[in-house]
């Protein structure tokens, strides 16, 4: 029996074991499980992977995409580009990183944006998330501006003017994620019109405070569903290569 898993804090909520046990049933995969492994630190990593050697691979999610580095013995191109890892693969005996949420984040963009590439984009938040998106965009060739807590560009930095002239606003933080739905990202939010696109990578709950905001403006809006089943299927792709 394969066993895939994802690795992380805090995973009660994930999306991950449903959607991957779905997937198992519905195309009669009877040879692989699904699993979460909860770690305190990514130091446990080694140890885990000692204790589970039928484990061929893994997802990885928040605060590990970045501090897993140091255990790869290969990292992809892409993932090495952006400095997050979010798909193990084990099955050769070295670990490989890759980092598939560059896929699902670019594919479910493309889906959706109307009428070819905005001209500018703002994206909130400089994790491990962010850094995928940020690589996407450049490969788009959408000029962008990262706003932060504590960076060169704050939340208390954003105008009006600004809001208005980046029509694409890309939520990566975890602000308003689920049990804090009634938090958002601290946007003037007056600024928002018909000609925005707001994409939040959050998917529970299903319409944040960001995103409804926005939709109460006339925006068009996307939470990060389609991104994350895109990225499994590169995952699942990538296990089975």
């Amino acid at each position: 029996m394969r066993t895939f898993g994802l690795i992380g804090k805090s995973l009660s909520h994930s999306f991950s074991p449903s959607y991957f046990s779905n997937k198992f049933d519905k195309e009669q995969i009877t040879d692989a499980r699904y699993e979460l492994f909860e770690l305190e630190s990514i130091d446990q990593l080694p140890s885990l992977l000692a204790e589970r050697p039928d484990i061929t691979g893994l997802n990885v999610t928040i605060p590990f995409k970045s501090e897993v580095i140091p255990f790869m013995d290969i990292l992809s191109e892409e993932a090495e580009a952006v400095g997050a890892v979010n798909t193990l693969d084990l099955r050769s005996g070295v670990i490989v990183g890759h980092n598939t949420d560059i896929v699902g984040f670019r594919e479910s963009l493309i889906r959706h944006l109307p009428n070819g590439s905005p001209s500018r984009a703002l994206i909130l938040g400089d994790g491990g998330a962010s850094r995928a998106v940020t690589y996407v965009l450049r490969k788009l060739e959408i000029p962008y501006q990262l706003i932060t807590r504590k960076g060169e560009l704050r939340y208390s930095d954003l105008t009006e003017d600004m809001v208005k002239t980046h029509p694409l606003i890309i939520n990566t933080t975890p602000v308003g994620m689920f049990p804090f739905e009634n938090d958002a990202p601290d946007l003037p939010y007056q600024a928002i019109g018909q000609n925005h696109v707001l994409y939040d990578l959050i998917y529970n709950p299903e319409e944040t405070r960001f995103l409804k905001n926005g939709r109460l403006r006339g925006a068009l809006t996307m939470n990060g569903m389609e991104m994350l089943q895109l990225q499994a299927e590169a995952a699942w792709k990538i296990w089975n290569s």
